[in-house]
């Protein structure tokens, strides 16, 4: 008796592990593929925009950059109605492989100089069915993993969910780093870039293997066989308020925060390093990945530590910490990063003095605005692609001027442009004073290598990432447990893919843009702030505590 209780042992915790192996093994294939137009975003739109003229090229790099993120959502809509109305386990395996299709079919499409205008639509498309497809895989996964773990280790099962993003992240820029340095930059743009996207397929095909060996979610055959299933998902998840306002409980009180701390410290810490502070790329994601390596253990610690305090105390005290800490921690990085610039902000402070009428709010997701048609415009474009710091002050008249410690450079007014054509050829000379008065007080060009205090950037950036770790590792669990297994699926994965597709995709090209507006290196840093504290309010207020609570209901 006592043999045959080890062998049902022995044989539960195998098939525990082959449903977290299985289920995390598909979320990183699709966080790899996910990733991979991020990180050949350049090469890409060389290939498939360079063709098209300005106007129309802006507006498809836009369209495929927002894709990914915008349709998450609709993707949370249309994948979590059918999980929860014909299982889990199919509908991950429809969302792995629309994934892995389309991600196959961007290494083989033909670019513009082939098919023309046909290549960047035939892009784009490819680029909604992915973020759709996403928009399903990781409710499914998440779902399908909690409702396997047995009672008390939720948070631990899930967690293993949670790592998958950053070693998706990992995966893809292991694949670059390794083509690009075999093949050599040339080769690379011209025709490697399609190589990580072509082996995607076998991982596809390893993925589904594995998948099609599990078996359905216990919580669902259950529900299956007694007749409960819900008929109408959506409506009884967002038609009804007795489940609605979980929905927005769970986006304002938990999800919201959680993705402006994930982006905040995967992302625009990574893009504050290279954009910002000018450190080369190469080093930037050396660093990052180092402080990655070292925090992606603590998504399980918390994910376990959870299953013993609660989801509630750790996903908040993350939002606490991260508004607390964001301003000191970014300032620390660039005294780390790049002391000269720090030096050099200190000892010759930069303003720019304009019509704030003829100043635009310069967002740019894709980099393709030039900024160019009036002198405040010029001046601001000018300093935050520099990374410069300034302050503004007002003034009447149409010239701008930009006073460097003592020193003050007046840029004229373009009056349309400052391309062939227009009055303004004074302006590229008017720059170029302005580029000696920078270096005259010391603002650097770049980050100079030999002054970066590389173990403590690792060290901050670090602290980013563990507070990741803190409002991540958890969050799978507690939007499971927040909703009743009938409309589970649906329920959790649109506030999750609003939060983290909208607030958190959208972070670090709205953080810029605040940057360039006011000129202050650290004023991007009030958007995750301000959604952090309104998580850690609401939440603080209406969010339960979840960790108790059966899910087999």
């Amino acid at each position: 008796m006592t043999e045959q209780v080890a062998a049902a042992s022995v044989d539960t915790r195998h098939s525990e592990r082959k449903v977290i192996l299985a289920s995390s093994l598909g979320t990183v294939f699709e966080w790899y593929d996910f990733y991979l137009y991020g990180l050949l975003a350049t090469v890409i739109s060389a290939q498939f925009f360079s063709g098209v003229n300005e106007t129309t090229g802006f507006i498809f790099a836009l369209a495929a950059f927002a894709a990914g993120f915008a349709v998450r959502p609709f993707g949370a809509l249309v994948f979590g109605r059918i999980g929860d109305l014909v299982g889990r386990k199919n509908t991950f395996l429809v969302t792995m492989g629309l994934m892995g299709a389309s991600t196959f079919l961007v290494g083989i499409l033909p670019s513009y100089a082939s098919i023309g205008v046909a290549a960047p639509i035939l892009l784009v498309l490819l680029r909604l069915v992915q973020g759709l497809a996403l928009g399903g895989e990781y409710g499914g996964a998440a779902t399908y993993v909690a409702e396997h773990a047995p009672e008390g280790k939720r948070g631990l099962f899930t967690s293993f969910i949670q790592t998958t993003a950053t070693l998706g992240l990992f995966a893809a820029l292991g694949v670059v780093i390794t083509i690009r340095s075999i093949i050599g930059e040339t080769a690379f743009a011209d025709w490697g870039w399609r190589i990580p996207f072509l082996i995607s397929i076998i991982l596809l095909g390893i993925s589904l293997w594995i998948r099609l060996q599990l078996e359905e979610s216990p919580v669902f055959k259950q529900m299956k066989a007694e007749g409960t299933t819900s008929k109408a998902p959506l409506i009884e998840a967002f038609g009804r308020w007795v489940n609605l306002k979980w929905v927005l409980i769970a986006l304002f009180g938990a999800v919201a925060g959680q993705a402006v701390v994930w982006y905040s410290g995967q992302f625009y810490a990574l893009f504050f390093l290279e954009k910002t502070l000018k450190v080369d790329g190469a080093t930037a994601n050396i660093l990052i990945a180092i402080a990655l390596a070292l925090g992606t253990p603590f998504f399980i610690f918390f994910g376990w530590l959870s299953d013993r305090i609660g989801r509630k105390p750790i996903i908040l005290a993350g939002c606490a910490l991260a508004a607390l800490t964001y301003f000191p921690a970014f300032q620390m990085l660039t005294s780390a990063a790049n002391p000269g610039l720090a030096a050099a902000q200190a000892k010759a402070p930069v303003t720019v003095i304009a019509n704030p009428a003829a100043c635009s709010f310069q967002f740019d997701p894709v980099g393709k605005n030039k900024f160019d048609r009036t002198a405040c415009d010029v001046a601001k474009s000018y300093l935050a692609k520099a990374g410069v710091p300034y302050v503004s002050r007002d003034a009447a008249d149409d010239e701008a001027h930009v006073v460097v410690g003592e020193r003050s450079i007046g840029i004229p007014n373009p009056q349309g442009g400052i391309g062939p054509g227009t009055n303004a050829g004074s302006i590229p000379y008017v720059l170029a004073d302005l580029e000696a008065a920078l270096d005259a007080a010391g603002y650097p060009a770049k980050a100079d290598p030999a002054r970066v205090d590389k173990p403590l950037v690792v060290a901050i950036l670090f602290w980013l990432v563990l507070l990741v770790t803190m409002v991540y590792g958890p969050i799978a669990a507690l939007l499971v447990e927040l909703f009743p297994s009938r409309i589970r699926y649906t329920a959790m994965s649109l506030p999750y893919h609003i939060g983290n597709g909208w607030f958190g995709g959208f972070l670090p090209t709205t953080a810029f843009a605040m940057v360039a507006a006011t000129g202050n290196i650290y004023y991007g840093l009030w958007y995750p702030v301000v959604v952090a504290l309104i998580t850690l309010v609401i939440g603080l207020f209406f969010l339960p505590e979840t960790f108790r609570r059966k899910i087999h209901e």
